[in-house]
C-alpha cells in the first residue's frame, strides 16, 4: 500500500478544504494511506514541508495541494512558479515522487472552486508514478 503525505495551503481555504477532500478520496479509492497531512500557510511555504515530507521512511509520495488565485498584480504568477520550480527540486533531490496539485495562477476566486479535483489528480499522479518509476538504488522495494 502507498504511503502518502499530503501538503495543504490554507490561503484560499474556501477552495482548498475540498481539494484536500478530493485528494482524500483519490487515495482512499487507490488503496494509498495518507500518514501525514501538513498544513502551510500558503503554497509558497509548501516546499520546505515537502522536503522534510519526503526525507521520511514511512512516505512514498508527497501530494502538495492549493490555490493560487489571481489579484491586481504579477503576485499569483510569482509565486506559483516559484512553487513549481522549489517542488521539482524537492522531488529530484530526494528521489521522492512530490506532486503539484496547485491550481492557477491567473484564475478567479470561482474559477478555482471549479478546479477542486486539482486535489485528486495530484494523488493520483503520486500513485502512478511510484507505480511506473523503478525503486531508488538502496531502497527495500
Amino acid at each position: 500500500m502507498p504511503s502518502l503525505a499530503l501538503v495543504v495551503g490554507q490561503f484560499n481555504r474556501s477552495v482548498t478544504e475540498a481539494m484536500e477532500e478530493r485528494a482524500r478520496e483519490a487515495a482512499e479509492s487507490a488503496d494509498a494511506e495518507i500518514v501525514e497531512t501538513v498544513p502551510v500557510p500558503g503554497v509558497y511555504d509548501a516546499p520546505l514541508a515537502a522536503d522534510r515530507l519526503a526525507r521520511r521512511e514511512d512516505v512514498d509520495a508527497v501530494a502538495v495541494i492549493g490555490a493560487v488565485v489571481t489579484g491586481d498584480t504579477d503576485h499569483d504568477q510569482v509565486i506559483a512558479q516559484s512553487c513549481a520550480d522549489a517542488l521539482t527540486e524537492v522531488g529530484l533531490d530526494r528521489d521522492v515522487p512530490v506532486t503539484l496539485g496547485v491550481s492557477g495562477p491567473g484564475m478567479s476566486g470561482a474559477e478555482a472552486r471549479e478546479r477542486e479535483d486539482v486535489g485528486a489528480r495530484a494523488v493520483e499522479s503520486a500513485i502512478s508514478l511510484l507505480a511506473e518509476l523503478p525503486a531508488s538504488p538502496g531502497s527495500d522495494a
